[in-house]
């Protein structure tokens, strides 16, 4: 559908955030879901089996598409001469990106099995990423790199999606779980921001230093990842397998890991084929990311809002359909908050459509 659909168009953002959001809706479901306790009618893997299964699944999809479609042809601004092989110069930082994606993919998914809804995960990560986008531009305008500003309708989206987070963090009710309390959680939690970061930043940083002539191959610079974050997931997978004899680790979870290859759940293959719908979603989030002619401030809050939003839809459907919590008052507010950035969002599209549409003649 969207191929067909003008490159860079408000059309075209609206078919990525439908397909993102339908997407993030079934990944909240599922892994809710498949780690449910297995005394209630859920298949009852612990969090370490469907990460392990999700993880392949999704991975997989993703690499199957983008090998058979030869996505990863990319055009360059120059070729270097990398361990005898001439490639484009961009492979030294899309790599590094990859090696960060092995990195998110995880921790996104250890962050929906933590005892909190599906809704305050996507809060928690998403709500970070939009503060950490706006920063990436500031950077971006002062080396130079960013040619554009950043719309005062941007900035308020920005401001509303902090409150949005805050709705969630601060509300913290006695014998609920204490996420900034948790060192597992904090863990996970910087793990994931400090890569992430990192690979919006080099998204923004490929997509801004194209030279005259030469395309903005998003899927081009999405397969490149993929297989870098692919190889990396393989290697650290190898070592936590082996991690026992090689540097004596015992924890629980890496014996889980082992456990799951070792002695597969029973309902490992359809962990992994839910991962599917992981894998499909992650097309969609690189391209709103790195949406043409957008800074990074409005392309992340796209993309974070609107996998905020599926988060509530996620929660709403697992309540009517497995009879899970609904969502608390809280959680209305934070959406409140996202649908209030969304309608400035909603204005900073028309200005920046008009704005292209200048620069285009």
């Amino acid at each position: 559908m969207f191929y067909k659909t003008e490159e860079g168009s408000t059309r075209q953002l609206i078919e990525f955030c439908t397909g993102y959001f339908l997407l993030y809706t079934i990944t909240g479901l599922t892994v809710k879901y498949f780690t449910g306790d297995s005394a209630m009618g859920y298949p009852g893997l612990s969090d370490i089996q469907y990460l392990v299964y999700n993880t392949i699944g999704g991975n997989l999809i993703a690499l199957v598409i983008v090998l058979a479609f030869k996505w990863y042809k990319l055009q360059t601004n120059n070729y270097i001469s990398l361990i005898g092989f001439k490639v484009p110069s961009e492979f030294l930082y899309i790599i590094p990106s990859g090696i960060c994606t092995a990195i998110v993919i995880p921790t996104t998914t250890l962050m929906y099995t933590l005892p909190i809804s599906v809704m305050v995960a996507m809060v928690i990560m998403r709500g970070s990423i939009i503060v950490i986008s706006r920063l990436i531009d500031a950077v971006q305008i002062w080396q130079g790199i960013l040619k554009k500003r950043v719309y005062w309708e941007e900035n308020a989206a920005v401001v509303f999606a902090i409150f949005a987070v805050l709705a969630n963090l601060l509300n913290v009710k006695p014998g609920s779980f204490d996420f900034v309390g948790s060192p597992a959680a904090m863990t996970i939690l910087i793990c994931y921001l400090v890569a992430y970061s990192i690979r919006i930043y080099i998204m923004n940083y490929y997509k801004n230093t194209r030279a005259k002539g030469i395309k903005q191959d998003n899927k081009a610079f999405f397969a490149v990842e993929q297989i870098a974050a692919t190889f990396t997931m393989l290697l650290i997978g190898i070592f936590i397998y082996n991690s026992e004899s090689i540097a004596g680790w015992t924890a629980p979870q890496i014996l889980q890991f082992r456990e799951s290859f070792a002695a597969p759940h029973s309902f490992w293959f359809w962990a992994g084929v839910s991962g599917f719908a992981f894998g499909l979603l992650a097309f969609f989030s690189v391209f709103l990311f790195m949406f043409k002619g957008r800074t990074a401030t409005f392309a992340g809050l796209v993309n974070r809002l609107t996998s905020l939003i599926a988060g509530t839809a996620a929660t709403l459907l697992f309540a009517l359909i497995w009879g899970g919590e609904y969502p608390e008052a809280e959680d209305w507010i934070t959406l409140g908050f996202i649908l209030i950035a969304v309608a400035f969002l909603s204005k900073a599209e028309k200005k920046r459509s008009a704005e292209l549409k200048i620069e285009s003649k």
